[in-house]
């Protein structure tokens, strides 16, 4: 009886962790060998990710789908529906099945998923690869997460979910610099291409080992032979659930994720419409720019060499996460799991506050930063600490639990932001409204293609896009959606406040207790 009391209960300690280099030292090759994993399924993804709303807004004379934000926004709403919805329902699959069996059914669904945008590029085309995207990525992470923390000794849970997040970001990274070359060369190619590298995955499979196989084996055997009692699936998930610590962490963290993830939905389309990045290129190469194909290679230009690619921007975040992310966890070992969270909330709600300020291409790096500051000090240590509390044979599940909040925030995000992009910032329709003022007759601006109505704007007015840009910013609320979205995360971070007050008092319960 004792061997199964430890399923029982979720474990609420707050081990102490080693220093950094004790931590770094006690990581096996397993740990290493998920890592590489995960940075070739973030490439393949954030290639596509990073880029899709470019792809839906850009129009159809240049190769996208040529809609607008309000229907891209139905695209991420069943995208996001989809992903948080998987690993929540499917988590625990890998805790019965087996991890490495999940991996490889995950990477099949993603390989088709990219061959799917890549041979039907339209809207329904892109929905469907978008949605077989979502369902192979929510079955790839619980199995891949769930290896990392039974690999992982609890006294170095910290450093490990710093540094695994750290691996995330480098194909977060990667991801978008091979997206801005090949997308300007077709869309195609670029979906093609991710379809080869996510296939990368199998020869790590080759090479995978599942940590703690036998006891799993073993556990299942009891079941078979009834000496354990196992619930129907979803009847145990819905338990656990139902706990308050699992039921409070999906309420307070579904403001933060809404915001999360606006940042990278809408801001990739928002520095495309609005933010001039040939300013960087100037700042660091003079007027001219740049004809060198190392820096437009490295820093995501375009084939001129004149400005910035918008999806390339985000990279920035990407950057500072796989340099400085293990630093971030070293430092906040000896804080409180949430008060780390707290402090990352605030700081992304700061960065949505400057986006909304102004277009101006340094701040945007300057928000992109601060955002990712507080990503660091948060997102790493939801897996840390659902890993934590959640008992020995349902890691997996637990872990697919941390998609709850996110499901929530992502799934309202998906729809609601670019909804609220293309009522206060959309340069599409507020162009179309300005032609409308300039005299053009209306039945002749219904009949501007979606994602062409600027480019009619600037031949009209007899102008130039940059000053036309400059008109449309000034004399528009532009900033008004950041504006909102912030309010969304701050509401959050109250939320969180109020949560970890919970679970500071349910630790000194459960010391109490022991």
């Amino acid at each position: 009886m004792q061997q199964l009391d430890k399923y029982k209960e979720n474990d609420l300690r707050e081990v102490k962790q080693l220093g950094l280099w004790a931590s770094i030292a006690g990581l096996g090759y397993i740990f290493w060998l998920v890592g590489g994993m995960e940075i070739v399924e973030r490439l393949a993804y954030y290639g596509v990710k990073a880029t899709a709303g470019i792809y839906a807004s850009d129009p159809a004379s240049k190769g996208g789908l040529g809609i607008t934000m309000t229907d891209y926004g139905i695209i991420m709403f069943i995208f996001a529906l989809t992903q948080t919805t998987v690993p929540i329902v499917t988590g625990g699959l890998s805790d019965r099945l087996g991890y490495k069996e999940t991996i490889a059914l995950s990477t099949v669904i993603k390989i088709a998923a990219y061959l799917i945008m890549a041979f039907f590029p339209s809207f329904l085309g892109f929905t469907l690869g978008a949605m077989t995207l979502a369902f192979g990525t929510g079955i790839f992470k619980p199995g891949i997460q769930g290896t990392m923390v039974k690999a992982v000794p609890r006294e170095s849970t910290t450093m490990a979910w710093g540094i695994f997040y750290q691996l995330v970001n480098i194909g977060g990274f990667l991801g978008p610099l091979v997206a801005v070359q090949l997308r300007q060369l077709s869309w195609d190619h670029l979906f093609f291409a991710c379809a080869a590298i996510i296939s990368l995955n199998f020869l790590f499979l080759l090479m995978y080992t599942e940590p703690d196989k036998q006891e799993r084996l073993q556990r299942k055997a009891a079941v078979k032979a009834g000496q354990i009692k196992q619930q129907a699936l979803w009847k145990d998930s819905l338990n656990e659930i139902r706990k308050p610590l699992v039921f409070g962490y999906m309420f307070a963290f579904s403001g933060f994720w809404f915001m999360f993830n606006a940042m990278f939905d809408v801001l990739p389309v928002h520095i495309k419409e609005w933010v001039d990045t040939s300013t960087i290129v100037t700042d660091l190469f003079g007027a001219g720019g740049t004809q060198n194909p190392f820096w437009i290679g490295l820093l995501g230009l375009n084939h001129e060499g004149t400005r910035v690619m918008p999806d390339f921007m985000m990279s920035v975040n990407s950057i500072m996460i796989a340099t400085c992310c293990f630093l971030v966890a070293a430092g906040t070992a000896r804080f409180r799991i949430m008060s780390s969270m707290l402090a990352g909330a605030l700081f992304c709600t700061g960065a949505m506050l400057v986006v909304g300020f102004t277009p101006g291409a340094w701040f945007m790096i300057v928000a992109i930063v601060v955002f990712s500051l507080g990503e660091m000090l948060l997102s790493p240590k939801k897996g840390e600490f659902m890993g934590n509390i959640a008992p020995a044979d349902k890691k997996a599940m637990y872990l697919g639990f941390v998609m709850l909040p996110q499901g929530i925030g992502w799934t309202l995000e998906g729809f609601i932001a670019p909804w609220l992009y293309d009522i206060f910032a959309s340069k599409d329709r507020i162009s179309r409204d300005y032609l409308a003022e300039l005299g053009m007759a209306a039945d002749t601006i219904k009949g501007i293609p979606q994602g062409e109505a600027f480019d009619r704007l600037v031949a009209f007015a007899n102008t130039t896009p940059e000053l036309m840009t400059q008109t449309l910013y000034q004399a528009n609320d532009i900033g008004m959606a950041w504006y909102i979205i912030a309010t969304v995360g701050a509401i959050s971070a109250v939320g969180i406040y109020i949560y970890a007050k919970l679970v500071f008092r349910l630790q000194r319960a459960s010391a109490a207790a022991a």
